[in-house]
């Protein structure tokens, strides 16, 4: 069977750096790195006394690892803006943390070497655990200021609307 429906003749599997994050209905600015979306799901074993002496397994408990998202310090503010509303130090007795909209679904979206869209997940309800607002800051170093955010979130689903786009031919030029 071929990998790929639409485009038979493509072998390779989709590369892990063209991808865009969005939240709010915006693509924010700069996310160069997103960690894997895993889920476990608990074995429960069980057997009944007239079993012989091996255990059945059934499906329990299922978990969604945190999803963390890296990007370079700039003046956006987005991660911060999250992050103050699960914590916020100043804001005043009973204001440090917003119940209302602190959690967010987001969409992560995988472009094929084209740049069209190929993939797409939806991360629901997520919310920002660990908040990293400036890295370890080095003289001696040689990289960029990275800022990140850590993402607890209750689930996730690949968006079966998003299909295989028709890849486009090359011509060569007369």
């Amino acid at each position: 069977m071929a990998q790929f429906s639409v485009n038979a003749n493509r072998f390779d599997p989709y590369k892990n750096f063209k991808f865009r994050v969005k939240w709010d209905g915006r693509y924010v600015a700069g996310v160069s790195k997103v960690s894997a979306l895993k889920r476990t799901t608990d074995p429960v074993e069980h057997r009944e006394g007239g079993d012989p002496s091996t255990v059945r397994k059934s499906p329990g408990q299922t978990k969604y690892d945190p999803v963390t998202l890296e990007r370079g310090v700039t003046h956006d503010t987005e991660f911060e803006k999250w992050a103050n509303k699960v914590w916020n130090f100043g804001s005043g007795l009973g204001a440090e943390v917003s119940l209302k909209d602190f959690r967010k679904d987001i969409i992560i979206e995988v472009y094929n070497e084209a740049g069209q869209l190929a993939i797409s997940y939806k991360v629901y309800r997520c919310w920002v655990s660990e908040f990293t607002a400036l890295p370890e800051l080095d003289a001696s170093a040689n990289a960029v200021a990275i800022q990140s955010i850590v993402l607890q979130n209750e689930g996730w689903e690949r968006d079966y609307d998003v299909t295989e786009p028709s890849e486009p031919s090359f011509v060569e030029p007369a």
